[in-house]
């Protein structure tokens, strides 16, 4: 397993981009030939992957964690939260593990700004991806400026600062 192994993280405020620019990243790299995977942060616990009465949400309101099996594809519910070390073991086989969210992890990160700084992140981030609406003078020099429009400069960038585990 000859992997690249590289894990980065993308932050910023809501609706910023940032679900956007991984996504484009993601589509850029996989058509590439590389392997991704994603992890999201869902800080306020709304995410819902199941539906009242089917089996796997009565399996999963036992408190067990479940796996649902389909040709296709494999979904896990775990009943306790992960640690970026668990879920770099639960994917394995990648060449880039791309986060969304997580604020406090130490990985390489990427925040994304539209409209507004916010500088409650500036103290997290590496890079700054943002667009025209942003005036780039307000972006302290120790941060790295990039252009939130050009996903193949994110990947670009990734290449370069990304952890590799």
């Amino acid at each position: 397993m000859n992997k690249k192994r590289l894990v980065v993280a993308f932050s910023g405020p809501s609706n910023s981009g940032k679900t956007t620019a991984i996504v484009k990243v993601a589509s850029i790299l996989q058509d590439q030939g590389f392997k991704v995977s994603i992890v999201k942060h869902d800080p306020k616990d709304k995410a819902m992957f199941d539906r009242e009465g089917k089996d796997s949400f009565k399996f999963s309101q036992t408190g067990a964690d479940v796996a649902v099996v389909s040709p296709n594809k494999t979904t896990y519910f775990k009943k306790s939260t992960s640690s970026i070390d668990d879920l770099i073991e639960l994917f394995k086989d990648f060449d880039y593990l791309l986060v969304e969210g997580l604020k406090t992890l130490e990985l390489p990160r990427i925040s994304i700004f539209r409209d507004r700084l916010d500088e409650s992140y500036f103290g997290v981030t590496d890079a700054i991806a943002c667009d025209e609406t942003i005036n780039k003078d307000d972006i302290p020099n120790n941060i790295e400026k990039l252009d939130l429009n050009n996903p193949e400069e994110l990947i670009s960038w990734i290449n370069k600062n990304a952890k590799r585990v």
